[in-house]
């Protein structure tokens, strides 16, 4: 996939340059953020703003072409996250460093995209000494 650099700019700039399902800021990252498809290329999604999201490597490559997982609470598939139609703060708390989902859909992502791995926990600490944790919720 090709995204020109005028949409890039326009999902960088909607998303405040952070991951918009980790809310990771760019800042202080050495790997440039990818910009996901939220319904992938294969499902038909498009190549344009409403259908592309800021996200770190590591939810990129976790989400890759998944709209769904299970919600380890009931067990049931659902949609994962879709940062165009909902609101983190919906879905989401921080107790802490931590990302805790508080519906299903949030839930699923938090366990699909391992939002609460050692290595994030780890860089969350660094972000707060930096004052770029905790990031602003919408």
């Amino acid at each position: 996939m090709t995204v020109s650099a005028s949409i890039r700019r326009i999902v960088t700039q909607r998303a405040g340059n952070r991951s918009e399902y980790c809310l990771l800021a760019q800042a202080g990252q050495e790997a440039l953020f990818h910009i996901d498809h939220i319904i992938p290329e294969m499902d038909g999604g498009l190549t344009e703003p409403e259908n592309l999201a800021l996200a770190c490597v590591s939810c990129s490559l976790r989400k890759g072409a998944r709209q769904v997982a299970v919600d380890p609470t009931t067990r049931r598939l659902v949609r994962l996250f879709h940062p165009r139609r909902q609101r983190w703060s919906a879905h989401f708390r921080w107790n802490g460093f931590r990302a805790t989902g508080v519906t299903t859909t949030g839930r699923a992502t938090v366990e699909a995209l391992k939002l609460n791995r050692g290595t994030m926990l780890a860089i969350r600490s660094e972000e707060a000494y930096f004052g770029r944790f905790p990031p602003p919720v919408t």
